[in-house]
């Protein structure tokens, strides 16, 4: 095994501890709290801070991962995960909203720092070869880091609601802090320094993209991942629990199938695109067609449950099929920041596009637990075809991949 393969695989494996730990704590904060009597958007407003200050650590991470290296700010985003979890271990007295928003706050800096420096060392581990090969490998490697982070989430979602049945509330993020705490000592002993680190130092004001594809696709991003977490992150959860009944450990199960095979789709996205692109990555038609192909889902699923059709059978099929068009959009992104972005900039250029991304996460996060207690879950669905149908048409803007030349 060569030392590229070695650091991404590395790399790979410290992100999938970090995921664990991510879709473990959102489902625990979800179900705890919603337990504890928090309305659908009290729950919501727990979220504020987390997709808030990701949208900030983007914008800065991205800044600082090209100053500092990648794997420095992957190692502080791992230990500020570890410091969010312990918090949330506190006596239930210490529990306010304030206190728990700025535990989440935490973690959403967390969160976004570790995901801004995987991705952004993938494109600096591709460097080299032909250009041929280095966008199939581009491609490949980024839809399978992408694709596995979103199985390894689903887990984390299983894995959030076994320990919350199984071991408490408190028990449960101290065994999630000491698995990642482990894994943190372990993934700086074998990471080399300086990843992705620019020669020159860079300017703040070189956060804010150049490119016109790179900031048409980072608001596609916005309203894409905004189109998902508008039913996903409150509505759903509750709507399953609360009207259909279901048990803790079935939520967190079935959510964890769902994502896992979400991540299983995504990470085979290269093979199932691979006819139409003849080994090569996708370009901004890919992105337009599939995003008008997903806009047609939750629309389907709201007018559904609107003509009173079985209330389970519509969310478990609709939310399969969503999950397939949905991560073949998500590749296809994942895919043209990295292609659309020159090798000595990637990490700021990814930044920006993941604060587009938390962007979108928090207005969906919102809407989520506003539109669920408003109009149930036939609303946050005509929302979510809303922000799908605007990802759509800024995709119309998208060109094929070129050469980068920012």
């Amino acid at each position: 095994m060569n030392a590229v393969t070695r650091n991404y695989l590395t790399v790979t494996g410290g992100y999938w501890a970090f995921t664990i730990t991510d879709g473990a704590i959102r489902m625990l904060v979800v179900l705890y709290f919603h337990q504890l009597g928090y309305s659908p958007f009290e729950v919501a407003m727990l979220f504020l801070f987390y997709e808030f200050f990701g949208i900030v650590t983007n914008l800065v991470g991205g800044w600082l991962g090209a100053r500092i290296g990648l794997n420095l700010t992957m190692h502080i985003g791992m230990a500020l995960q570890v410091v969010a979890l312990t918090m949330l271990a506190a006596p239930d007295h210490w529990l306010s909203v304030a206190y728990v928003m700025f535990a989440q706050a935490l973690s959403g800096i967390a969160k976004d720092l570790n995901k801004m420096s995987a991705k952004a060392s993938v494109k600096a581990l591709t460097k080299g070869g032909s250009e041929g090969d280095g966008e199939g490998r581009l491609f490949k490697w980024v839809a399978v880091l992408t694709g596995s982070k979103n199985a390894l989430k689903g887990a984390g979602f299983f894995i959030g609601a076994a320990l919350l049945q199984w071991f408490g509330f408190r028990a449960a993020v101290l065994i999630l802090a000491a698995m990642l705490l482990a894994v943190l000592v372990i993934t700086a002993i074998l990471l080399p320094s300086g990843v992705g680190k620019m020669k020159s130092k860079p300017k703040f004001s070189q956060v804010f993209s150049r490119v016109a594809a790179i900031n048409w696709l980072s608001a596609a991003r916005f309203f894409l991942f905004g189109s998902r977490d508008v039913w996903f992150v409150v509505g759903l959860p509750v709507f399953l629990y609360d009207v259909l009944g279901w048990k803790f450990m079935e939520v967190g199960g079935f959510l964890a199938l769902w994502v896992i095979g979400y991540g299983i789709v995504q990470a085979s996205a290269p093979r199932l695109l691979q006819r139409s692109h003849h080994g090569q990555g996708p370009g901004g038609a890919t992105a337009r067609f599939w995003a008008f192909v997903l806009m047609l889902f939750p629309a389907g699923m709201a007018l559904a449950l609107q003509q009173g059709w079985p209330a389970d059978w519509v969310v478990v099929t609709g939310l399969l099929l969503f999950g397939v068009v949905f991560a073949i959009n998500s590749a296809v992104h994942s895919y043209l920041i990295l292609a659309y972005s020159s090798h000595d900039k990637v990490a700021m250029n990814v930044g920006f596009y993941y604060m587009a991304n938390a962007g979108g996460r928090l207005a969906g996060t919102v809407l989520s637990g506003w539109a669920y207690q408003v109009w149930g879950l036939e609303g946050c669905l005509w929302w979510s075809a809303a922000f799908v149908l605007m990802a759509a048409l800024l995709s119309l803007a998208l060109p094929e991949v070129e050469p980068a030349r920012n």
